[in-house]
């Protein structure tokens, strides 16, 4: 096994997967900055900001030095895409990415958890020896083969989101076509597409296609025969995705890793290609290929050296335990992950409930005073909305409230009084009111119990 993963292939793909994946960093980051940032205004340093647990040093910068800093992380993206100095900048691009991920967790988006990975693994990866500045401006880089663990390593990746995301189909609500006969209905104004998602059976298509995609996708790209049909229906899927959700780069970056499926030199094939119609393409393919290729034996090429095999060998194998396991992680905790929220992020449960709530908070003053405490009047609508369907930020914002009134001198007690719904089903307490959660903890294995269980309806149905 370690030598097929160590076996050379060509480097085109990877080269071709750079170049997209620098380019979707840069819209990304520039949406970050543009719509989040300046019309938005989430990252205020004197704004409430909620943090993902461990990060909580993530803090935006003051301006004009956090426009600064998002417009140099997307030119990062764009620099990796150029593959101009990219054992200095592709690292630097990880971290930039990973500071911008952390700044908000009511952002969370599983696309953007996902980035962060493939943004610290490119660095490690020979990615600018083709088709890239680096090559092109430094005698000696170039290379037509890479190792194949490479490339592997994030088709690997996409798999995992797509097994792991029809595992989480395979759940009562989803196999009844709900949420998504709600979600699809509201966007029956569409122009031309619009009729077909008023029309119930579509949701239907669309619930049991996504399971059977997600689950059935990846056997079928390892083969050659069915591979041109299945990535057929990657496309048909992430299309529609695009046109009727709002899910960013995803799909962009769904369709660039399931392309890693196809035979290494397929981007060369189809560059030789269109060459043979545009000639000026073709000219620059000849300069290209006239340039010296040191292949597997490029100084410093250090994926071939025998002695680091074990080395890389631990790393693919930690990073392929990490992505097993993390998924299965709500397993160990009690109660229904879409109604808890524990152990739903970084599990690829992607696009299956639809959840809403509201309430208020109480703060209890040492004299036995209280006061009614309203998310609204401290936070955005977006981490309002979130905060009402996630427990971890309830706890965060309670713990803000009780700091806030420690630092006027009252040891105070927070309690939430919080309704919430799960995919249409009616309202029901969410947070147990008589908890105290000034003095409540967080743990990522350990459920908390002052999580309400979700009311059964059936009585009423």
């Amino acid at each position: 096994m370690l030598n097929r993963l160590l076996q050379p292939i060509d480097i085109a793909t990877l080269a071709g997967f750079r170049i997209l994946f620098g380019i979707l960093g840069f819209a990304d980051v520039l949406g970050t900055l543009i719509y989040y940032h300046w019309i938005k205004g989430a990252y205020e340093p004197a704004g409430f900001q909620f943090k993902y647990y461990g990060f909580e040093w993530a803090r935006p910068l003051s301006e004009p030095w956090m426009s600064l800093a998002l417009a140099g992380i997307a030119v990062l993206g764009l620099l990796v895409a150029l593959g101009w100095n990219y054992t200095k900048v592709a690292p630097l691009f990880a971290l930039g990415f990973t500071y911008t991920f952390l700044l908000e967790k009511a952002h969370y988006l599983n696309h953007g958890y996902l980035f962060c990975w493939i943004a610290w693994i490119m660095p490690c990866l020979p990615a600018h020896r083709e088709w890239s500045w680096d090559a092109r401006h430094r005698p000696g880089l170039r290379a037509a083969l890479a190792p194949a663990w490479a490339t592997g390593l994030l088709a690997f990746l996409m798999g995992v989101v797509y097994f792991f995301g029809g595992i989480a189909k395979l759940n009562p609500d989803w196999l009844q076509a709900v949420p998504l006969k709600q979600w699809i209905s509201y966007r029956s104004g569409l122009p031309l597409i619009g009729p077909l998602l008023d029309w119930e059976p579509t949701a239907w298509f669309m619930a049991y296609g996504g399971l059977l995609l997600d689950l059935t996708v990846v056997l079928f790209l390892l083969y050659r025969p069915p591979r041109l049909w299945a990535f057929g229906a990657v496309l048909f899927f992430h299309s529609i995705n695009l046109l009727v959700f709002n899910i960013g780069i995803f799909p962009f970056l769904s369709v660039a890793l399931t392309a890693l499926y196809f035979p290494p030199s397929f981007p060369r094939r189809g560059l030789a290609w269109l060459g043979l119609r545009w000639g000026w393409l073709a000219r620059q393919q000849a300069k290209w290929a006239a340039l010296p290729d040191n292949g597997a034996e490029a100084a410093g090429y250090w994926q071939f050296r025998q002695r680091y095999a074990p080395y890389i060998l631990a790393g693919l194998t930690s990073i392929a335990l990490a992505h097993l396991a993390l998924p299965l992680r709500h397993h160990l905790l009690p109660g229904d992950v879409a109604w808890t929220e524990e152990g739903h992020r970084y599990a690829w449960r992607m696009m299956l409930r639809s959840k809403t709530g509201a309430g208020h908070f109480e703060v209890v003053l040492p004299d036995g005073g209280k006061e009614k405490v309203r998310p609204a009047d401290y936070l955005s609508h977006r981490q309002e909305r979130k905060l009402y369907t996630h427990p971890d930020m309830i706890l965060q914002f309670a713990h803000f409230l009780r700091d806030e009134y420690a630092a006027q001198g009252d040891t105070v007690a927070v309690y939430a009084h919080i309704n919430c719904r799960l995919n249409y089903r009616p309202h029901c307490p969410y947070i147990d009111p008589e908890a105290d959660l000034a003095s409540a903890t967080w743990s990522f294995w350990a459920p908390s119990p002052w999580i309400l269980p979700e009311a059964d309806h059936s009585a009423g149905d």
